[in-house]
């Protein structure tokens, strides 16, 4: 298992790889962490037949969840280390830029959550952040995120090398985010109910003048490295 991957890598839309990656047609899929749904909204309108609990632990935005009507989707509120939901119970468990977020002491309790309420044979889609690009070197200022995600990659290579999940496969690919001014930014990260990031008015200036750095003709644009762990549960 590689934590970076290769430096050629496509770019890419992240439902295109789903959709070449996971079944889709009559399944039952739990989004662990799915904060405001937007990827939600997309894998429920890939399939007609597709059903899709959403969970969120941040009660801010879960109430905002429970106002959305999307077809075939309901919406929870748990985290992934104490998943409400029977064994056996989903053929899919997906995971967007979310298991970095669950506390590093129960990143094992979370798996072992996973395994329980997948089907034998079920498939976890975990989609990570890397740690690496010119939007990481903006938003490392007032969140640095480095050691929470590798505790993120060493928590699925430990579920792999001890056999409790199989590898399937691993997949590296771009996605690109232009926005139109600082202010877009400040709404994305800093204005959120789930994280108060404390940030000063010095550390502030640091982000936008990195920010501004980037500056093209077009906008802000962002080249973002991801990481697809496609793994199986046992059999």
């Amino acid at each position: 298992m590689q934590l970076i991957g290769p430096s050629d890598q496509a770019i890419e839309e992240e439902m295109a790889v789903i959709q070449r990656l996971v079944p889709l047609e009559g399944v039952k899929i739990l989004e662990l962490g799915c904060g405001a749904a937007e990827k939600t909204k997309q894998i429920s309108a890939l399939s007609d037949t597709v059903q899709v609990t959403a969970a969120e632990i941040d009660q801010v935005q879960h109430a905002k969840n429970l106002e959305t009507k999307v077809a075939r989707v309901t919406f929870k509120s748990y985290g992934a280390e104490t998943i409400h939901e029977p064994d056996n119970s989903y053929d899919v468990v997906m995971m967007f830029k979310s298991l970095h977020h669950v506390d590093l002491h129960h990143l094992d309790d979370a798996f072992a959550e996973i395994v329980r309420v997948l089907k034998p044979g079920g498939l976890i889609y975990i989609s990570e952040p890397v740690f690496a690009g010119a939007y990481n070197e903006v938003i490392r200022v007032f969140h640095d995120e480095e050691a929470v995600r590798l505790a993120a990659f060493e928590a699925i290579q430990s579920a792999v090398d001890n056999n409790k999940l199989e590898l399937v496969t691993e997949h590296f690919f771009k996605t690109l985010i232009n926005m139109r001014s600082f202010e877009q930014l400040k709404k994305r990260f800093l204005n959120v109910s789930h994280t108060d990031h404390n940030i000063t008015s010095e550390q502030l200036k640091v982000v936008q003048a990195c920010f501004e750095s980037n500056r093209t003709p077009e906008g802000y644009l962002f080249e973002i490295p991801n990481r697809i762990d496609l793994l199986r549960a046992p059999s």
